[in-house]
């Protein structure tokens, strides 16, 4: 057990230590924040219809993860997910069971350099195991990485990854940890659920699940959101970058040779990030600024 393990809250059942917080409080912010989610999804696109015409987003939009194959598909998937922070955030502050902070971590709220920090393991080793994989593969498709492309994603993709994370290790995992008390069945079901809502073929739902305990684990035992989004955001942004330069081709059906790979790939990000981490006692120091919110 790491030092950082004792001396903060514990993250799962963090939402418990609130004078304000009941049980069903966070019923009424998943509930408010699903209808603001509809107001913001519905504004989003009626943004990218008028300017790009409903005509050509309407396949994107129903498209699944073959979407991704495109720039403008990509931009509307993104920016879907991206809306999960303002979206929880409000709906936080209407019900006011506890701070929004308490989200980030229970090390004092979000802190931006933690997250850089974190980035820097899971982008070196995923480069590293793209070139190789590149030089071996080839490639699968066209080129078609532009220089807006990259400069969007890089704003876009981890504001994707951070707003999963608030919602899934944040709100959900947070929520059934505090209502059962025990941290491991909160990390499972929240894996389970996260799985749940990627409509791959079954190894790839597969993968999901194993990806939502490694995510739900690094939030769990690091008490915040940063070294997941980061881990998130580095896999997020990679893949995005080897499908736009023709490496590889995002589909919904996952064979079996690229499910090993990728779980292999995910497990040695994940403890070099973990290991790492810890030995510098990145997860030790509570946040005093640098908050998200």
């Amino acid at each position: 057990m790491s030092e950082n393990d004792n001396k903060f809250p514990d993250y799962i059942t963090f939402p418990r230590t609130f004078e304000k917080y009941k049980w069903y409080k966070p019923l009424l912010v998943f509930a408010i924040g699903a209808i603001i989610y509809l107001i913001l999804q519905t504004l989003v696109i009626a943004i990218f219809a008028v300017v790009y015409g409903f005509d050509v987003i309407s396949p994107l939009i129903s498209g699944g993860y073959e979407s991704l194959n495109s720039e403008l598909g990509s931009y509307i998937s993104y920016l879907s997910i991206a809306i999960f922070i303002p979206s929880i955030y409000i709906a936080s502050r209407i019900v006011r069971d506890r701070p929004f902070s308490s989200y980030s971590s229970s090390r004092g709220g979000w802190n931006w350099k933690l997250y850089l920090k974190c980035l820097t393991i899971p982008l070196a080793t995923l480069i590293i195991i793209q070139i190789v994989y590149a030089m071996i593969m080839g490639r699968q498709g066209p080129n078609t990485l532009t220089l807006t492309f990259f400069i969007i994603c890089l704003i876009i993709i981890p504001l994707q990854c951070i707003g999963e994370e608030y919602l899934m290790r944040g709100l959900i995992m947070q929520t059934i940890g505090s209502w059962f008390k025990i941290p491991v069945l909160a990390l499972i079901v929240q894996a389970a659920i996260f799985a749940s809502m990627h409509p791959y073929s079954i190894l790839g739902v597969i993968g999901v699940f194993i990806d939502g305990l490694i995510l739900g684990f690094l939030a769990w035992k690091t008490n915040g959101l940063e070294p997941g989004s980061a881990f998130h955001s580095a896999n997020n942004f990679i893949s995005a970058m080897v499908v736009s330069l023709g490496f590889d081709v995002s589909t919904a059906t996952i064979d079996l040779t690229n499910f090993v790979s990728t779980i292999i790939v995910t497990l040695i990000a994940a403890f070099l990030l973990y290991y790492i981490g810890n030995r510098q006692g990145w997860f030790s120091e509570k946040t005093s600024e640098c908050k998200l919110i």
